[in-house]
Protein backbone atom coordinates (compact mmCIF):
# COMPACT_ATOMS: atom_id res chain seq x y z
CA UNK A 1 0.00 0.00 0.00
CA UNK A 2 2.86 2.33 0.87
CA UNK A 3 4.39 1.68 -2.56
CA UNK A 4 1.15 2.68 -4.22
CA UNK A 5 0.92 5.91 -2.26
CA UNK A 6 4.50 6.79 -3.07
CA UNK A 7 3.76 6.88 -6.78
CA UNK A 8 2.74 10.35 -7.93
CA UNK A 9 2.34 12.20 -11.18
CA UNK A 10 4.84 14.93 -12.16
CA UNK A 11 3.99 18.27 -10.57
CA UNK A 12 4.08 20.24 -13.85
CA UNK A 13 2.85 18.08 -16.74
CA UNK A 14 3.02 19.94 -20.04
CA UNK A 15 0.59 17.68 -21.92
CA UNK A 16 -1.48 14.56 -21.57
CA UNK A 17 -3.12 12.16 -23.97
CA UNK A 18 -6.80 11.22 -23.59
CA UNK A 19 -9.23 9.20 -25.64
CA UNK A 20 -12.11 11.25 -26.99
CA UNK A 21 -15.70 10.07 -27.31
CA UNK A 22 -14.84 8.86 -30.82
CA UNK A 23 -13.26 5.41 -30.83
CA UNK A 24 -9.58 5.39 -31.66
CA UNK A 25 -9.13 9.18 -31.82
CA UNK A 26 -6.26 10.59 -29.75
CA UNK A 27 -6.45 14.13 -28.40
CA UNK A 28 -3.35 16.02 -27.37
CA UNK A 29 -4.38 18.61 -24.83
CA UNK A 30 -1.19 20.62 -25.36
CA UNK A 31 -2.38 21.48 -28.87
CA UNK A 32 -3.76 24.97 -29.40
CA UNK A 33 -6.71 23.44 -31.25
CA UNK A 34 -8.35 22.31 -28.01
CA UNK A 35 -9.25 24.26 -24.86
CA UNK A 36 -9.66 22.02 -21.78
CA UNK A 37 -12.03 23.29 -19.12
CA UNK A 38 -13.01 21.73 -15.79
CA UNK A 39 -16.63 21.90 -14.75
CA UNK A 40 -18.29 21.06 -11.43
CA UNK A 41 -17.48 17.56 -10.34
CA UNK A 42 -14.12 17.48 -12.09
CA UNK A 43 -15.57 16.63 -15.53
CA UNK A 44 -13.29 17.62 -18.39
CA UNK A 45 -14.93 19.45 -21.27
CA UNK A 46 -13.04 19.90 -24.55
CA UNK A 47 -14.07 22.70 -26.90
CA UNK A 48 -12.90 22.90 -30.52
CA UNK A 49 -12.18 26.16 -32.26
CA UNK A 50 -14.45 27.24 -35.09
CA UNK A 51 -13.22 26.69 -38.62
CA UNK A 52 -11.22 29.70 -39.83
CA UNK A 53 -12.42 29.09 -43.38
CA UNK A 54 -16.01 28.36 -42.45
CA UNK A 55 -16.59 31.55 -40.47
CA UNK A 56 -15.58 33.80 -43.39
CA UNK A 57 -18.61 35.19 -45.27
CA UNK A 58 -18.85 34.43 -48.98
CA UNK A 59 -18.94 37.64 -51.07
CA UNK A 60 -21.53 37.64 -53.84
CA UNK A 61 -19.86 39.01 -56.96
CA UNK A 62 -21.43 41.57 -59.23
CA UNK A 63 -23.93 40.12 -61.70
CA UNK A 64 -24.73 37.06 -59.54
CA UNK A 65 -28.26 36.49 -58.21
CA UNK A 66 -28.89 34.26 -55.19
CA UNK A 67 -32.00 32.21 -54.38
CA UNK A 68 -32.01 30.50 -50.96
CA UNK A 69 -34.91 28.24 -49.99
CA UNK A 70 -34.45 26.23 -46.79
CA UNK A 71 -31.41 23.98 -47.50
CA UNK A 72 -31.28 24.58 -51.27
CA UNK A 73 -29.06 27.31 -52.70
CA UNK A 74 -29.17 28.44 -56.34
CA UNK A 75 -26.81 31.00 -57.83
CA UNK A 76 -27.14 32.43 -61.31
CA UNK A 77 -24.61 34.49 -63.24
CA UNK A 78 -23.29 35.25 -66.73
CA UNK A 79 -21.96 31.69 -67.20
CA UNK A 80 -25.10 29.86 -66.09
CA UNK A 81 -26.74 28.53 -62.95
CA UNK A 82 -25.63 26.14 -60.18
CA UNK A 83 -27.75 24.54 -57.46
CA UNK A 84 -26.71 22.64 -54.34
CA UNK A 85 -28.67 20.99 -51.52
CA UNK A 86 -26.96 21.36 -48.13
CA UNK A 87 -27.07 18.85 -45.25
CA UNK A 88 -28.97 19.71 -42.08
CA UNK A 89 -25.71 20.18 -40.14
CA UNK A 90 -25.04 23.36 -42.15
CA UNK A 91 -27.04 26.58 -41.91
CA UNK A 92 -27.10 29.22 -44.65
CA UNK A 93 -27.99 32.91 -44.35
CA UNK A 94 -28.13 35.37 -47.25
CA UNK A 95 -27.66 39.09 -46.71
CA UNK A 96 -29.08 41.14 -49.60
CA UNK A 97 -26.16 43.54 -49.16
CA UNK A 98 -24.02 40.91 -50.89
CA UNK A 99 -22.80 38.11 -48.59
CA UNK A 100 -23.65 34.50 -47.80
CA UNK A 101 -22.85 33.19 -44.32
CA UNK A 102 -22.31 29.47 -43.69
CA UNK A 103 -22.58 28.31 -40.07
CA UNK A 104 -23.06 25.13 -38.04
CA UNK A 105 -26.58 24.23 -36.96
CA UNK A 106 -25.21 21.93 -34.23
CA UNK A 107 -21.93 21.53 -32.34
CA UNK A 108 -21.17 17.97 -33.48
CA UNK A 109 -18.15 16.38 -35.08
CA UNK A 110 -19.95 15.98 -38.42
CA UNK A 111 -21.03 19.62 -38.39
CA UNK A 112 -17.46 20.76 -37.70
CA UNK A 113 -16.21 18.64 -40.59
CA UNK A 114 -18.75 20.13 -42.99
CA UNK A 115 -18.45 23.77 -41.92
CA UNK A 116 -15.32 24.75 -43.85
CA UNK A 117 -16.03 22.33 -46.70
CA UNK A 118 -19.42 23.74 -47.62
CA UNK A 119 -18.22 27.32 -47.20
CA UNK A 120 -15.58 26.56 -49.87
CA UNK A 121 -18.14 24.83 -52.10
CA UNK A 122 -20.42 27.87 -51.80
CA UNK A 123 -17.61 30.22 -52.79
CA UNK A 124 -16.79 27.97 -55.78
CA UNK A 125 -20.41 28.23 -56.94
CA UNK A 126 -20.37 32.05 -56.85
CA UNK A 127 -17.00 32.27 -58.63
CA UNK A 128 -18.00 29.59 -61.14
CA UNK A 129 -21.13 31.32 -62.46
CA UNK A 130 -19.34 34.67 -62.72
CA UNK A 131 -15.74 33.93 -63.78
CA UNK A 132 -15.54 30.16 -64.32
CA UNK A 133 -12.67 27.74 -63.78
CA UNK A 134 -9.94 26.50 -66.10
CA UNK A 135 -7.55 23.55 -66.29
CA UNK A 136 -4.75 23.36 -68.86
CA UNK A 137 -3.29 20.09 -70.14
CA UNK A 138 -0.36 19.37 -72.42
CA UNK A 139 0.35 16.33 -74.62
CA UNK A 140 4.02 15.32 -74.72
CA UNK A 141 5.19 12.60 -77.09
CA UNK A 142 6.00 11.88 -80.73
CA UNK A 143 2.77 11.78 -82.69
CA UNK A 144 0.63 12.82 -79.74
CA UNK A 145 -2.05 15.26 -80.87
CA UNK A 146 -5.62 16.27 -80.13
CA UNK A 147 -8.56 17.64 -82.13
CA UNK A 148 -12.24 18.45 -81.69
CA UNK A 149 -14.91 16.64 -83.69
CA UNK A 150 -18.45 17.83 -82.99
CA UNK A 151 -18.99 17.13 -79.27
CA UNK A 152 -15.99 14.82 -78.85
CA UNK A 153 -12.32 15.21 -78.02
CA UNK A 154 -10.21 12.95 -80.25
CA UNK A 155 -6.62 12.20 -79.23
CA UNK A 156 -3.82 10.16 -80.79
CA UNK A 157 -1.82 8.77 -77.88
CA UNK A 158 0.20 5.95 -79.42
CA UNK A 159 -2.58 3.36 -79.34
CA UNK A 160 -3.73 1.42 -82.39
CA UNK A 161 -6.87 3.56 -82.43
CA UNK A 162 -7.67 7.18 -81.53
CA UNK A 163 -9.15 7.90 -78.11
CA UNK A 164 -12.57 9.56 -78.23
CA UNK A 165 -14.01 11.28 -75.15
CA UNK A 166 -17.47 12.84 -75.12
CA UNK A 167 -17.45 16.40 -73.77
CA UNK A 168 -20.07 16.71 -70.99
CA UNK A 169 -22.60 19.51 -70.81
CA UNK A 170 -21.32 22.67 -69.17
CA UNK A 171 -17.70 21.98 -70.18
CA UNK A 172 -15.83 23.75 -73.01
CA UNK A 173 -12.64 22.41 -74.58
CA UNK A 174 -10.19 24.42 -76.65
CA UNK A 175 -7.24 22.87 -78.54
CA UNK A 176 -4.15 24.95 -79.30
CA UNK A 177 -1.20 23.83 -81.45
CA UNK A 178 -2.64 20.28 -81.49
CA UNK A 179 -0.99 19.50 -78.14
CA UNK A 180 -2.40 22.03 -75.64
CA UNK A 181 -5.85 21.67 -74.11
CA UNK A 182 -7.84 24.25 -72.18
CA UNK A 183 -10.79 22.90 -70.15
CA UNK A 184 -13.22 25.53 -68.85
CA UNK A 185 -16.58 25.46 -67.07
CA UNK A 186 -18.64 26.94 -64.27
CA UNK A 187 -18.51 23.83 -62.05
CA UNK A 188 -15.04 23.42 -60.50
CA UNK A 189 -15.62 19.74 -59.66
CA UNK A 190 -16.78 18.93 -63.20
CA UNK A 191 -13.77 20.70 -64.73
CA UNK A 192 -11.39 18.82 -62.46
CA UNK A 193 -13.06 15.43 -63.06
CA UNK A 194 -13.04 15.80 -66.84
CA UNK A 195 -9.39 16.91 -66.84
CA UNK A 196 -8.43 13.91 -64.70
CA UNK A 197 -10.38 11.62 -67.05
CA UNK A 198 -8.30 12.91 -69.98
CA UNK A 199 -5.01 12.60 -68.11
CA UNK A 200 -5.59 9.00 -67.01
CA UNK A 201 -5.36 7.76 -70.62
CA UNK A 202 -1.61 8.54 -70.67
CA UNK A 203 -0.24 9.64 -67.28
CA UNK A 204 3.26 11.12 -67.70
CA UNK A 205 5.99 8.52 -67.25
CA UNK A 206 9.04 9.44 -65.13
CA UNK A 207 11.86 8.66 -67.62
CA UNK A 208 11.20 10.79 -70.70
CA UNK A 209 8.11 12.62 -69.46
CA UNK A 210 5.84 11.30 -72.22
CA UNK A 211 2.12 11.46 -71.61
CA UNK A 212 -0.60 13.96 -70.68
CA UNK A 213 0.28 16.36 -67.89
CA UNK A 214 -1.16 19.47 -66.33
CA UNK A 215 0.48 22.67 -67.55
CA UNK A 216 1.84 23.48 -64.08
CA UNK A 217 2.69 19.88 -63.16
CA UNK A 218 6.28 19.00 -62.29
CA UNK A 219 7.28 15.45 -63.21
CA UNK A 220 9.83 13.81 -60.96
CA UNK A 221 12.31 12.25 -63.37
CA UNK A 222 14.12 8.94 -62.86
CA UNK A 223 17.48 7.94 -64.23
CA UNK A 224 17.40 5.06 -66.71
CA UNK A 225 19.61 2.00 -66.52
CA UNK A 226 21.89 3.29 -69.31
CA UNK A 227 22.60 6.46 -67.31
CA UNK A 228 23.69 4.70 -64.11
CA UNK A 229 27.36 4.67 -63.23
CA UNK A 230 29.05 1.32 -63.09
Amino acid sequence: MANLLSCALPAAATSCELKSSFVGEDINLSSSEFKPRFQNGGILKIECKESRIGKKPVPVLKGVSVNLKEQTLSVKGPLGELTRVYPREVKLEYDPSGTITVSKSADTRRARQMHGLFRTLTDNMVVGVSKGFEKKLQLIGVGYRAALEKNELVMNLGFSHPVRIAIPEGISVKVEENTKLSITGRDKCAVGDFSANIRKWRPPEPYKGKGIKYADEVIQRKEGKAGKKK
